[in-house]
């Protein structure tokens, strides 16, 4: 079920990149979010599960593959901790495992969106979670060197969400900005979403499977000690979320003079990514103080970023990147058994692999197929040029 609630934030991003970027690139933004949940589930089918698991798993070219589809392993339970009795199954945690992946993927669509080739962005997909997301998902959960160093990561601010913003920010570097976004002058263009109540119903979506992303990741509810903790995770998640609005919400107020949608929206996922390195440990009003500082965090990474010219139509690396490192830095306030030492070799090994191999991957592509639309294709809208079709054909004015 907690996997479930987390294939919804799939929903929910797209909800929200659709909303998000200008009507003359909606379809091909839901496009690639129904087609990297596609990829994902496929590549980490075929081999991401078995590099980020290996233990669970008897060898071979495509190991899991035959597990899962009916070999002899195929219920195979999972235990814990030396514990004899088992309390899930090898496929629920295969399910659980692959929307997160999935998630990690959703992030970079967002901060490449209006400019780049579907099929480039496809075919990174197919890296990035079939090989680049499992490796260093195994440093940590799969019980590699992070795991063994003590580093912290609950339910992924750095394993999936900094690992998703560092793979965005290479293919932004590559790619550069849309066409007018940034002048000669060094002034910056503002290019607003076409749809503002479906980007805050996906924001609504994704706080709601981030229940199913933080309580599942307790991995257990059967007796009173697992349940309260779940109920904790419930609470601070929602409590940390609510802090991101308030504080984005009055940040924005006092840089800009208004009250910003858009930043209130991401002030939400922030205060969401900041609690998910560790949900569990702090008190409610430790959660909601943690959810604000990640709230202030992303509006002023936002202005940043684009001061630094680096094109983040919906402010993707900021969300997760920026406020996914503050998270993990937030650990050790709440939890004693995380030290800051530990938390900063987490940070710089998954940043490093995954901005690394993502620039590798998205250096070849350009060489080969190219990332961006030709000038005249970004003019007209990757709708028409990338999908042959519009999200709004009744409007035949363009943004």
């Amino acid at each position: 079920m907690s996997g479930a609630l987390v294939m919804w934030m799939a929903a929910g991003f797209a909800m929200l990149e659709a909303g998000l970027v200008r009507s003359k690139n909606t379809v091909e933004i839901l496009t690639k979010n129904i087609a990297l949940f596609a990829i994902a589930c496929t590549m980490y089918l075929l081999c991401g599960y078995a590099i980020m698991y290996p233990g669970t798993n008897e060898g071979g070219i495509l190991p899991v593959l035959g597990t899962l589809i009916g070999g002899e392993n195929s219920v195979e339970a999972v235990t814990a901790g030396g514990d004899d009795a088992p309390y899930y199954s090898l496929r629920s945690d295969f399910f659980f495992q692959v929307v997160f992946v999935a998630t990690a993927m959703s992030i970079v669509s967002g901060a490449v969106a209006e400019r780049m080739k579907l099929w480039s962005f496809l075919l990174f997909a197919v890296f990035m979670t079939g090989f680049i997301y499992p490796v260093q998902g195994f440093w940590k959960w799969g019980g590699g060197f992070l795991n063994e160093a003590g580093f912290q990561d609950f339910a992924g601010s750095g394993v999936v969400h900094m690992a998703g913003a560092a793979a965005a920010l290479a293919g932004v570097l590559l790619l550069g900005a849309r066409k007018g976004k940034y002048g000669k002058d060094g002034s910056i263009n503002p290019m607003p979403g076409a749809n503002l109540p479906l980007a805050t119903l996906g924001t609504f979506i994704l706080w709601l499977g981030w229940f199913g992303f933080n309580g599942g990741s307790q991995l257990k509810i059967s007796d009173v000690e697992n349940a309260n903790a779940v109920a904790q995770i419930f609470v601070n998640t929602n409590a940390g979320a609510a802090g991101g609005v308030i504080a984005a919400l009055i940040v924005a107020r006092l840089l800009f003079g208004k009250a910003d949608l858009t930043m209130a929206l991401n002030g939400a996922l922030a205060g969401l990514v900041a609690i998910t390195a560790e949900p569990l440990t702090p008190s409610a009003l430790a959660a909601t103080l943690i959810g604000a500082v990640g709230g202030s965090l992303v509006v002023f990474a936002i202005v940043a970023l684009d001061k630094l010219r680096l094109d983040d139509p919906v402010g993707a690396i900021s969300v997760h990147g920026v406020v996914g490192i503050w998270g993990l830095l937030a650990v050790p306030l709440t939890n004693g058994d995380a030290t800051l030492s530990a938390q900063l070799l987490g940070i710089v090994s998954i940043f490093a692999w995954v901005f690394g191999a993502s620039l590798v991957v998205w250096g070849v592509v350009k060489a080969v197929i190219g990332l961006r639309i030709t000038e005249e294709e970004e003019y007209e809208g990757a709708d028409l040029t990338e999908c042959g079709m519009e999200a709004y054909p009744e409007f035949t004015g363009k943004q």
